[in-house]
């Protein structure tokens, strides 16, 4: 995991200039770049306004509250349609491009602000729980385990039905239904070892 923005640069020496110049017009415009998971992303007042990173055929810098965006030059892409509402990207196909581009992204980084200081933002659809069958029988045969799983907060007990919903076959459910059993009884979460 890259600590410093300097680090990612090293890591992109065709986009060198881009990103050098891009830190400079997020401080002019008062916002803090850090690295969050692994990238560089640009805060203001302490939320994520924008993001920056490097893929094979292009470069893109995200806006965390894009859909916000008036988007009068029809730039702005959603990277994962039917999964973010939020979320929109302005790509770049080569520094060049970037230079020619320079203007719209920072009229956009400018509309993201203003809409950041109004509280303008999309939050995220609150996804509904539903327990799999397999998980279901084990929570009514073991009173221990439903007073356990009871007590996680809902985005645990998602992850955990999510877990065992999506194995394809019930072999698979019922090895997940297993494994994580202990787990929920313990009051720990699937991807708790990963968080911080």
């Amino acid at each position: 995991m890259k600590k410093l923005i300097e680090d990612y640069i090293a890591d992109f020496p065709e986009w060198k200039t881009v990103l050098y110049k891009l830190l400079s017009i997020t401080k002019k415009l008062l916002m803090k770049p850090v690295i969050k998971w692994g990238i560089p992303v640009f805060v203001y007042e302490n939320k994520n306004i924008a993001g920056f990173a490097v893929f094979k055929n292009y470069a893109a810098i995200w806006f965390y509250q894009g859909a916000l965006l008036k988007d009068n030059y029809k730039k702005l892409v959603n990277a994962q349609e039917g999964k973010t509402r939020a979320l929109r990207q302005l790509r770049f196909s080569s520094p060049e491009d970037f230079k020619e581009n320079e203007k719209i992204l920072i009229e956009y980084l400018k509309e993201s602000i203003e809409n950041q200081k109004k509280g303008n933002v999309i939050k995220p659809a609150k996804k509904e729980l539903i327990i799999p069958q397999e998980l279901k029988s084990a929570l009514q045969k073991d009173l221990e385990l439903k007073d356990a799983f009871e007590k996680l907060s809902f985005s645990c007990k998602r992850e955990y039905s999510e877990y065992v919903a999506e194995a394809k076959k019930e072999e698979t459910r019922l090895k997940r239904l297993q494994k994580i059993i202990p787990m929920i009884l313990e009051r720990k979460g699937l991807n708790d070892k990963y968080r911080k």
